[in-house]
């Protein structure tokens, strides 16, 4: 099993930058892709970007520009670069992992247990 453990949020004014960093630990498979989400309360956790094991990156079409996913394979983490931030940014950030045991063809996933980001002057 994979644990993700995420950092870096906290109340950020409206404009600043953030960093976000999610720590994968315990059974790393080489082509466990990484993502980041986000919700808010009352509403479905939404898809920020996805990276794969091999660095290519995905964005939900509202997100490219002010958000910015990389990784760090050899510190088996993945970080969100949040830019330009606005108060509608306020939200729970999810780290999320998948990957494929090619032995077997099972597919597993894991969630991180989230960070509040809160966007206010």
């Amino acid at each position: 099993q994979v644990q993700l453990v995420e950092s870096g949020g906290g109340l950020v004014q409206p404009g600043r930058s953030l960093r976000l960093s999610c720590a994968a630990s315990g059974s790393i498979s080489d082509n466990m892709a990484m993502s980041w989400y986000r919700q808010v309360p009352g509403r479905q956790r939404k898809l920020i970007a996805r990276i794969t094991s091999g660095g290519a990156t995905q964005y939900s079409d509202s997100m490219e520009g002010r958000f910015t996913i990389s990784r760090d394979n050899s510190k088996n983490t993945v970080y969100l670069e949040m830019d330009s931030l606005k108060p509608e940014d306020t939200a729970v950030y999810y780290c999320y992992a998948d990957w494929w045991n090619m032995a077997t063809m099972e597919f597993y996933n894991s969630w991180g247990q989230g960070t509040q980001v809160t966007v206010s002057s």
